[in-house]
């Protein structure tokens, strides 16, 4: 009540002229800007990061979390423990936790989460998650077992992930359009083509959050117009800007905080491995000779990048640098396509999602062939529902340019019809061997060898890690300014005075 008290007096101030009285009032609201509005709002049905983007970690949770450091913390679990043989996950789970419409979280919510996401007919993007498992327990409300037929040395880890996140039985069928979660914020509504409004959830199992009463995600795609929202303050944060030429403009105006931090995300080139020339590995690698990495960096990210080598992020403890495995080198190129057949090059159609980030590396990459006698045609194609349609669900192209946003993705490479048509049994064999291995000394010395196995296999262009280049509001605190995972996590995001 004070608070609202507080709000008609400072109105009532600066109507009367005391502008900086009422200034002085603490906010309560934010709005972020993101630059693609998710195609729905569950992210346990779904492949686009940008879904997870809105709703992980504020309107949903999982039983764990991935933190800032990408370090696995409890959440909804409170703790755990695996038997000796790694085949037995019992986790005991938080009290009085409540879904949004008052239902209560307990542990027959989580055996249908996971029996939801592990059905035949789940769409869940990451269903490798829960393939190992073969029975849940609920002993009691509080307790949950969960068996698995092999052990999963990241089994915990990829729990923290938007996949896995809880949703119940009463509400899940229209969490596309009307997310009910656990989190610390309740959807308010959906506005196509403009924003996502939530508001605190004042019955929030975590005392002292969020600290804001209301959070809207506002989707502008057009880099002038994240600019100019920016500038204008009528967007207060823009966690990953998609204009980086303009990012040091920022960095000198203390009005600004500015974030060089990393998604894990990997920029590849993908390509098509069952069509040809690309089911020919020298002509992926001449391609991949083509490419100046770093002069691609400083053309499409204004140098805020590091190039990589193979699909693997640069922030993991086991990541090995294979960025001059196959380097910049249009000679070696050319030599390679004469022995695969094309003396002349060749032709083909490179379809590129609309966002920013995958044009202008677009442009670059058109350029590096043409210097090879290859030429490449760009197909804008919209994103992420027609992307999603043509490339990743029909294979109905020849290479395309996305950032693969989620952590430790490496696996993708092994999964039989994903949209690269890559198959190499002896990959499959090793990322079999990484997802039983729970000895971390020997699951990173794996690691280390499937990324040299991609580096010499070219499946797709490896080109950068990509960045996250963030700016807000410089009274505003909370944020994170790097992405272990996708997510805009504002639970504990505030407004200093």
């Amino acid at each position: 009540m004070g608070l609202r008290i507080f709000r008609v007096l400072a109105v009532l101030l600066a109507g009367l002229g005391f502008w900086n009285v009422a200034m002085a009032m603490p906010r309560s609201n934010l709005i972020v800007g993101v630059a693609v509005e998710p195609p729905g709002l569950d992210p346990t049905i779904a492949a686009p990061t940008v879904i997870r983007d809105v709703v992980h970690l504020n309107i949903f949770e999982g039983l764990v979390r991935i933190n800032e450091q990408g370090k696995t913390e409890p959440l909804l679990a409170k703790s755990w423990t695996v038997s000796p043989d790694g085949l037995t996950y019992t986790f005991t789970l938080q009290e009085n936790v409540q879904f949004h419409d008052g239902t209560p979280f307990n542990s027959s919510m989580v055996k249908y989460a996971f029996e939801r996401a592990s059905s035949p007919d789940s769409t869940n993007a990451q269903k490798q998650i829960f393939a190992p498992i073969t029975k849940i327990d609920t002993p009691s409300p509080t307790e949950v077992v969960i068996h698995l037929k092999e052990p999963s040395g990241n089994f915990i880890y990829y729990l923290g992930w938007g996949d896995a996140v809880m949703v119940a039985p009463n509400t899940a069928a229209d969490n596309r359009s009307h997310p009910v979660g656990t989190g610390p914020f309740k959807f308010k509504s959906w506005s196509r083509g403009s924003q996502v409004e939530m508001v605190q959830n004042e019955s929030y199992w975590q005392k002292g959050k969020p600290k804001l009463e209301s959070l809207t995600f506002r989707f502008i795609a057009d880099p002038q117009a994240q600019v100019s929202a920016i500038n204008a303050g009528t967007v207060d944060a823009f966690p990953n800007i998609t204009t980086p030429e303009l990012f040091d403009q920022w960095r000198k105006d203390k009005r600004f905080t500015t974030a060089i931090g990393y998604t894990e995300g990997e920029v590849v080139a993908g390509m098509n491995n069952a069509r040809k020339p690309f089911d020919d590995v020298r002509v992926r690698k001449a391609l991949m000779h083509a490419v100046d990495r770093n002069a691609l960096i400083e053309g499409a990210y204004n140098g805020y990048s590091i190039p990589i080598g193979s699909h693997f992020s640069p922030n993991h403890p086991a990541y090995e640098n294979l960025a001059d495995r196959i380097p910049y080198d249009p000679v070696k190129a050319r030599a390679l396509l004469k022995e695969a057949g094309y003396p002349d090059g060749f032709s083909f159609t490179l379809k590129t999602p609309q966002m920013a980030y995958a044009s202008r590396p677009a442009e670059l990459l058109v350029a590096f062939f043409a210097d090879i006698g290859v030429k490449a045609r760009i197909e804008i194609t919209e994103y992420p529902a027609k992307w999603i349609s043509d490339v990743f669900q029909k294979k109905d192209y020849d290479m395309t340019i996305i950032a693969h946003a989620e952590p430790l993705d490496i696996g993708i490479y092994a999964r039989e019809g994903y949209y690269f048509n890559y198959n190499n049994p002896a990959f499959r064999e090793l990322m079999h061997k990484i997802d039983q291995t729970t000895d971390e000394k020997e699951r990173f010395s794996f690691y280390r060898q499937a990324q040299e196995m991609l580096a010499d296999d070219v499946p797709a262009l490896f080109l950068y890690q990509w960045p996250k280049l963030g700016v807000w509001n410089a009274k505003l605190k909370g944020l994170w300014k790097t992405a272990p995972i996708p997510v805009n996590d504002m639970s504990e995001a505030y407004w200093s005075e």
